[in-house]
């Protein structure tokens, strides 16, 4: 099999191409470097049967050149600033819709047949079920970053019926674990790590989110990728443990396994920023009735990345 990766030198995407190339793939990490790390790939640098393409996915020249000979697209890049979205609002649409139909119309010229995309739980938006199922009815969407997910979910679902592309779709929750570069765990330990005495907290600390551990994360993908059936056009999976905790209780666990008792300074209010929902939690029934579950719970999660963070001190003062 050969897989191109989108955002492959990114957190998410780099270790999905140690994966693939685990499993015999030839792979083609495809990525602008914008906010991918070089150093993340360099495991894969020593294998003949990986390749690194600088390129832009608005770039439709080299993605198209970059999709020759190509069995699937793993479509891992975004724009995933979700906190400052209302800032630089067309960036989400770039980068994340218009983005995903450059992709697609590259795989299409190419005869490129199967696509697997990255979107989020955050399309939910204020989810009215909770576990949030894969078929809850969408509310209004309440940031940009999903509303672009969305957007690129539907593309993803007419070129499959248009022209004859699998679409394989995850509804992540936040994803966790080694070369985590952006973030809750990130943000805290950065701010931790410079003063041990006091950490700003956005909103009140009583946000309800589920995170994943990232190897678990692709064990799920492999796990739905293999068990889809060559004639089902497209597809959805929501992807989360089954537990969800307080941002006060991810801090709990840092503040104890870096043995410090810092004051606790909040901004207020029951978000973190505009577009920020105060619970997301998913239902992973669909994913779980194909034998997948996860490894890590969510405390191990936060402590694995945060283990991970210390030993390597260059990835909070390193500029992709």
């Amino acid at each position: 099999m050969r897989s191109l990766v989108t955002g492959g030198a990114g957190f998410l995407g780099s270790n999905l191409v140690d994966r693939l190339l685990q499993r015999g793939d030839d792979v083609i990490a495809y990525d602008n470097l914008s906010t991918g790390r070089r150093r993340f790939l360099e495991l894969a640098s020593a294998s003949p049967r990986f390749a690194l393409i600088e390129g832009d996915i608005l770039d439709a020249t080299t993605l198209a050149a970059a999709m020759s000979g190509v069995d699937t697209v793993f479509h891992f890049a975004a724009n995933a600033d979700v906190r400052h979205g209302t800032e630089h609002p067309r960036r989400d649409l770039d980068q994340n819709t218009i983005g995903t139909f450059t992709v697609l119309d590259a795989m299409r010229t190419a005869g490129v047949k199967r696509i697997i995309f990255a979107s989020t739980g955050s399309v939910y938006g204020e989810a009215t079920v909770v576990p949030t199922p894969e078929d809850a009815p969408f509310p209004v969407q309440t940031s940009l970053y999903a509303a672009s997910k969305l957007a690129a979910e539907g593309l993803i679902a007419a070129y499959a019926e248009g022209f004859g592309i699998q679409g394989l779709v995850f509804r992540f929750v936040s994803i966790l674990g080694e070369r985590y570069s952006h973030g809750h765990v990130f943000d805290f330990y950065k701010s931790l790590r410079a003063d041990p005495h006091a950490l700003r907290v956005l909103g009140n600390g009583h946000q309800r989110k589920s995170y994943l551990y990232v190897q678990d994360c692709l064990d799920a993908i492999f796990v739905a990728a293999d068990a889809m059936a060559p004639t089902k056009k497209f597809d959805v999976f929501n992807l989360g443990t089954d537990q969800s905790c307080e941002v006060n209780d991810s801090i709990g666990w840092m503040t104890g396994e870096l043995g410090i008792r810092p004051a606790l300074n909040y901004t207020g209010g029951e978000r973190g920023w505009i577009g920020d929902n105060p619970l997301i939690y998913l239902d992973s029934q669909k994913i779980r009735g194909l034998g997948w579950t996860p490894r890590l719970s969510i405390r191990d999660g936060v402590v694995a990345t945060l283990n991970y963070l210390i030993a390597n001190p260059w990835l909070l003062e390193d500029r992709p």
